[in-house]
């Protein structure tokens, strides 16, 4: 199905019948299909919403730079076209850094009601980088510095363009130009100080072995929120949910249904 939300043509599908409505907000540059284990697990007790934020698989992207509050306000949008007024909110990955946004806000900036919250090896806090990864991003603007320079990149524009195209994390190698930009606001953008503004039940699934959103977080996740409880996937990594569907199951049904 399809639906236009401020402008943005987006796809979603809707699995099961239940009395309760479920949203899953999908990590960066996946497709909603990533997440259909997920929603099978519920759909005996859930509506489950699933959908592709924009600028992810088919759907439009943004016009210009979004950061996660700009995502949050669309979402908020997306929620009162299809008229759901209480709904869970499960969250991966970058889908976890927009509802640890929506989390944070009081009622009345929200069109509706939040029932609970299940962070999915969730994005959402920014460190402070090691000493080695400070002479990596100084290395990478020295280099850029030098290759972009006039004659430098007149001469070898090709080989230029192929190493600025290797740098990056493989997410952002693999986005548009648009899509880098609204990566880049995005992990910039430190929302640990958000955490202790979450008044909702929040179950947090991880991998021990996740690197791109390390057990760490998760903990101190745990440790910030409120009312919330880390469960932890072993021999697991950022897709802890399809590493051990059986066990992620039994932690999802045990605090949903």
């Amino acid at each position: 199905m399809e639906i236009t939300v401020d402008g943005k043509s987006i796809r979603y599908k809707v699995t099961g019948e239940g009395p309760k409505t479920a949203v899953i907000l999908q990590g960066w540059g996946t497709d909603m299909k990533l997440y259909d284990s997920i929603a099978a697990d519920i759909s005996d007790e859930y509506r489950v919403i699933q959908f592709n934020l924009p600028g992810f698989a088919d759907s439009d992207e943004p016009s210009e730079a979004w950061g996660v509050e700009e995502f949050a306000v669309w979402f908020v949008h997306f929620m009162q076209a299809l008229d759901i007024r209480k709904a869970t909110l499960i969250g991966h990955s970058f889908g976890g850094r927009i509802m640890i946004w929506l989390g944070s806000l009081s009622k009345d900036e929200l069109t509706f009601e939040i029932d609970k919250l299940v962070l999915v090896d969730a994005a959402g806090i920014q460190r402070e980088k090691t000493p080695k990864q400070k002479r990596s991003v100084r290395r990478y603007h020295f280099k850029k510095a030098i290759f972009h320079f006039g004659p430098i990149y007149w001469f070898f524009k090709d080989a230029v363009d192929i190493w600025q195209g290797q740098q990056g994390s493989a997410d952002y190698r693999n986005s548009s130009p648009m899509m880098k930009k609204c990566m880049v606001k995005a992990v910039n953008n430190d929302l640990t100080y958000r955490l202790p503004d979450i008044p909702y039940e929040t179950c947090l699934i991880w991998g021990d072995q996740d690197t791109a959103t390390p057990l760490i977080d998760g903990q101190d996740m745990e440790r910030l929120i409120p009312e919330a409880k880390l469960h932890v996937l072993t021999g697991t990594d950022h897709f802890s949910f399809l590493r051990k569907p059986g066990e992620f199951k039994d932690i999802l049904r045990s605090f949903l249904c």
